[in-house]
């Protein structure tokens, strides 16, 4: 299993920025993907973006493309996003995912190990 432990959420103003850092630990996964999704009250938690094992190839959702970034530290098992130019609908809970294995999906349901989730609230 993967332990998952995400911080760095809190309270921004609209147009500042955050970065998120999930710390991952595991003693039998070796490869997963890490990647990131959010959820509103009363909408479904979508996807974010997500690192492969390298860290060297990334994707992002069409709705942060160009204000989010991912970098990914496999020395520390961590991965950070920083987000810019944060907009009141980026306000959600905002949960780090790991997918062991050589997969990295953009469904939730293909990743199998989860945090316990960081309240992200932009304020206008």
């Amino acid at each position: 299993q993967v332990q998952l432990v995400e911080s760095g959420g809190g309270l921004v103003q609209a147009g500042g920025s955050l970065r998120l850092s999930c710390e991952a630990s595991s003693r039998t996964f070796s490869r997963y993907a890490l990647g990131w999704f959010r959820q509103a009250p009363g909408k479904e938690r979508e996807f974010v973006a997500v690192a492969s094992w390298s860290g060297g190839s990334t994707y992002y959702a069409d709705s942060v493309k160009g204000r989010f970034t991912l970098s990914r530290e496999n020395a520390k098992n961590t991965v950070y996003l920083q987000m810019n130019s944060l907009r009141s609908e980026d306000t959600a809970v905002y949960y780090c995912a790991a997918q062991p294995g050589a997969g990295w999906g953009v469904r939730p349901s293909e990743y199998a190990y989860w945090g316990q989730g960081t309240q992200v609230t932009v304020s206008s």
